[in-house]
């Protein structure tokens, strides 16, 4: 009698529907854990990777050893990337050719502060990646568990309408059954919850290095701006609206 009871003869005696469920939540599962492992590994990496560029950025005696450090080591975190975009901005600006597309319209800090604006974007998208994933199956795995639970139940009574016998014995065994889905679905919505806040939380602090980082890169590639080829005017505005430039960036990547 007790061996009717588990979790086997539960699998046995489900039908396609029950089953189907199963198969949806063992996928949100595989899905949640996969995002927990890769992203947590990146995420330990991209760390270590940032400290250790941070500290050759503050430690390098001129841009120029920072440009050099960057072609060594190539893009391999949010703070290089932003680097490199900001670079990459001098230069093209520094080129100075007549005919210039929308992409390099606007004025040396309008033109910078997109460069700045576009690396941050991509790095908050690619920090969120797998965010959505986790924030669904966080509030949906428990629903679909407990419809599970539901149409267990209905199949449980049905049995026992039909067997005409409802003692507790006859009871227990299909109604725990079913129950055992609303376990499987908070068993898979938890560890989603918790790693999408856990996230989230890391996120929300790179992002916040990575504008007071955008700050300070600023107002070092302004001066190379300085020298570009723009009416005297307009590049004379660069140091004085620094702040109100890397303001912008600011809400634009917390938008």
């Amino acid at each position: 009698m007790e061996t009717s009871l588990g979790f086997g003869h539960f699998l046995a005696n489900s039908d396609g529907i029950a089953r189907f469920i199963l198969a949806l939540m063992l996928i949100m599962s595989v899905g949640t854990w996969y995002l927990i492992v890769t992203k947590g590994i990146q995420a330990i990496r991209a760390q270590k990777k940032s400290a250790e560029f941070l500290t050759a950025f503050w430690a390098a005696p001129s841009l120029d050893a920072v440009a050099r450090h960057l072609h060594q080591t190539g893009v391999t975190e949010a703070f290089s990337h932003l680097v490199h975009h900001g670079f990459t901005a001098i230069e093209q600006h520094k080129a100075g050719r007549e005919t210039r597309g929308l992409v390099d319209a606007g004025t040396p800090d309008e033109f910078l502060t997109r460069a700045l604006k576009r690396a941050i974007a991509q790095d908050k998208s690619r920090l969120e990646y797998g965010q959505t994933f986790l924030a669904t199956v966080a509030s949906s795995a428990p629903f679909v568990g407990l419809f599970g639970t539901v149409w267990g139940i209905y199949h449980a009574l049905m049995a026992i309408g039909m067997s005409g016998q409802g003692t507790l014995d006859k009871v227990a065994g299909p109604v725990g059954e079913a129950l055992i889905m609303t376990a499987i679905g908070l068993a898979v919505a938890i560890p989603a919850a918790v790693a999408y806040n856990a996230f989230a939380r890391a996120n929300r602090n790179t992002l916040a290095e990575l504008n007071s980082f955008a700050h300070d890169l600023f107002n070092f590639l302004a001066t190379g701006l300085k020298s570009a080829p723009q009416q005297g005017a307009q590049v004379a505005e660069v140091a004085a609206t620094s702040e109100r430039i890397i303001a912008r960036v600011h809400a634009r990547a917390s938008a």
